[in-house]
């Protein structure tokens, strides 16, 4: 008697990882798989070359801080007049004024945190609490990427990516501007954030909001990713700072409509329409990798996207949405001038070209697989 017998050899293996300490999360990618998600990231990579067509912010200095040296001037003169006494809402009324800004609607005064924090504490204190936020994100990152790498090398790697992503936080001239602050404390909030340990992630996310309303398109998102997974109480905790916001940019508002005229200029909107390009210009702009070649800076921020793909960890499915959510924030509303928006996440960004090596090597593996149904037969 003839048996005919149908057998899949098993997967073949693409290896040890490089410099993960567990295999990528296109390991197990089947071959069609593998060849939609090459695919997707040839897309991607293509897609970052937009951002070539994107004009600089008028008088961007090297560095990558453009216009924000203006408003930080701004700023400045705000927390010098409230140092002298003067109340935050007319003194920002004034200041705007003076520098020509837009006064309405509300949203167009900054909440006033951070400026009355600056002008209650000496420079200098107020600068060591911005280095001591930046190192303690740089510590509770190195927490997260120990476990992540087998080896010395790739973790230096990945440090001297995220150092990359913080060289614009750490010039002195820039400790009055919002983006600075929130930017570095939505990044700590990510390095904390674990599912039995959310409370400290939280806290730090309101305070973020509290000095960039902005900041909202971070905790809504880190909400939604709680809720989806089942975690219902960190939900309601991150649903709750939202609630706290609402009521604190009411009053923001009531208080902006006391000093505001009704002859001050109304701000332009915020519909750029600039699109996905501008996510990469400004990504460029905001990083290290505004002293690297145009064509290079944007394949390289798509690399770090997909590199963030690639490790299969909790936090970097959080970290690569937070990414396409500021992505869809700049490219539907952001104008040429208001590209330091980028600011809000750029810490993180180059980080995900210390991934990327093994994903791609996983991705082209599984595509190249070339296994085979076997037919056999047995004789009885």
């Amino acid at each position: 008697m003839d048996v005919v017998g149908l057998a899949t050899p098993p997967p073949v293996s693409t290896g040890a990882p490089l410099w993960l300490a567990m295999p990528s999360r296109f390991a197990g990618l089947s071959r069609s798989q593998a060849r939609w998600a090459l695919g997707l990231l040839v897309l991607l990579l293509g897609a970052t070359l937009l951002a070539l067509a994107v004009p600089a912010p008028a008088g961007a200095p090297e560095g990558g801080t453009g216009e924000v040296q203006t408003d930080v001037a701004l700023y400045d003169s705000i927390v010098s007049a409230i140092r002298g006494g003067g109340d935050y809402y007319g003194v920002a009324a004034k200041e705007l004024r003076r520098g020509g800004y837009p006064l309405q609607p509300f949203i167009t005064f900054r909440l006033p945190a951070l400026a009355v924090l600056q002008a209650h504490l000496p420079p200098m204190a107020t600068q060591a609490v911005l280095f001591a936020l930046i190192a303690g994100t740089a510590g509770a990152w190195f927490v997260r990427f120990r476990a992540a790498f087998v080896r010395k090398p790739p973790l230096v790697f990945a440090m001297l990516l995220l150092a990359g992503g913080m060289v614009v936080f750490i010039q002195r001239g820039l400790i009055g501007f919002h983006e600075i602050w929130a930017g570095m404390l939505i990044a700590l909030s990510l390095a904390l954030r674990r599912n039995d340990r959310w409370t400290t992630a939280v806290a730090i996310g309101l305070i973020a909001m509290l000095i960039r309303e902005t900041a909202l398109v971070y905790v809504a998102i880190m909400g939604i990713l709680a809720f989806a997974e089942g975690h219902r109480r960190e939900a309601l905790g991150w649903g709750a700072t939202i609630l706290v916001l609402a009521v604190v940019l009411g009053f923001h508002a009531h208080a902006v409509a006391d000093v505001v005229r009704p002859t001050d200029p109304v701000s332009p909107g915020w519909m750029g329409l600039l699109g996905f390009g501008f996510f990469v210009k400004t990504m460029m702009l905001s990083t290290a990798l505004a002293v690297v070649p145009a064509v290079l800076a944007a394949l390289l921020v798509g690399l770090a996207l997909f590199g963030w793909a690639c490790w299969a960890d909790p936090v970097a499915l959080r970290v690569l949405t937070v990414f396409c959510g500021y992505a869809a924030l700049l490219g539907l509303f952001g104008r040429p001038d208001t590209f330091y928006w980028g600011l809000m996440i750029a810490p993180l960004l180059l980080v995900g070209l210390a991934f990327a090596p093994d994903g791609l090597r996983d991705l082209v593996a599984r595509a190249r697989d070339r296994r085979r149904i076997i037919v056999t037969r047995l004789v009885r």
